[in-house]
């Protein structure tokens, strides 16, 4: 299977018509790992720090990726936390939400008190059935990628955006893993395609995945439903 539509990750019509197309084809080995994403991250808290903070478009665009960090981290979490899965794609789901939590710590660490709060989160069953739980990891996984893909150059500085590459090679090779387990070529295409982030904000309304907004104050874990 080397080619394919984001119409055929569709779970029962949650990712909707907005995957249409050729998607985001990525490279890498079957391995996975946050250490140095988290040290990238980390030390660009501390540059920022010295510089008396990030900037106001910097913070946008973390907080964006950070939405995105909390959706994949309560994907796999939940996934995890309900024990329906099996053999290598539970595995799967124990590392990768290891991975997509330490990438929620490393932006928090970096935003502070300007980091968005945490959503709510229904993924309508989609992690108790090993099929589908793939299909919207795959979906999930392309999507960061696109998502880094669109933001990386437009960050101002330089250690905001030596994090978000540092992360951005991890979610492609999470987004290579993924591909791997549902049976689909990791690296169909020479070219990876990214999307803009009203792009990705479209697709991920129309999953309905997010059952509540963030609260602005305070911290709070993330609602997980079955």
């Amino acid at each position: 299977m080397d080619e394919f539509t984001f119409e055929k990750l569709d779970v029962d019509g949650a990712l909707a018509e907005a995957f249409d197309g050729a998607g985001v084809m990525t490279r890498g080995m079957f391995v996975t790992g946050a250490l140095g994403a988290t040290a990238a991250v980390a030390l660009g808290a501390d540059e920022a720090a010295g510089q008396g903070g990030l900037g106001k478009g910097d913070r946008a665009i973390l907080n964006y990726a950070l939405t995105l960090e909390y959706l994949q981290a309560a994907f796999y979490t939940e996934a995890e936390r309900l024990k329906a899965l099996n053999g290598d794609t539970a595995k799967a789901a124990r590392k990768l939400g290891s991975v997509e939590r330490a990438h929620v710590k490393a932006f928090r660490d970096v935003l502070g008190k300007k980091a968005i709060g945490r959503p709510s989160f229904d993924f309508q069953g989609v992690t108790e059935k090993p099929r589908a739980f793939l299909k919207t990891a795959v979906a999930f996984e392309d999507l960061a990628v696109a998502a880094y893909a669109g933001q990386a150059a437009r960050l101002k500085s330089a250690a905001a955006a030596t994090s978000a590459v540092s992360i951005f090679s991890v979610e492609a090779r999470h987004a290579a893993w993924m591909r791997y387990l549902f049976g689909l070529n990791p690296a169909a295409k020479a070219f990876d395609q990214p999307k803009s982030r009203a792009q990705i904000t479209r697709i991920v309304r129309s999953t309905n995945f997010i059952a509540a907004p963030p609260k602005t104050k305070g911290k709070r874990a993330p609602s997980f439903t079955g």
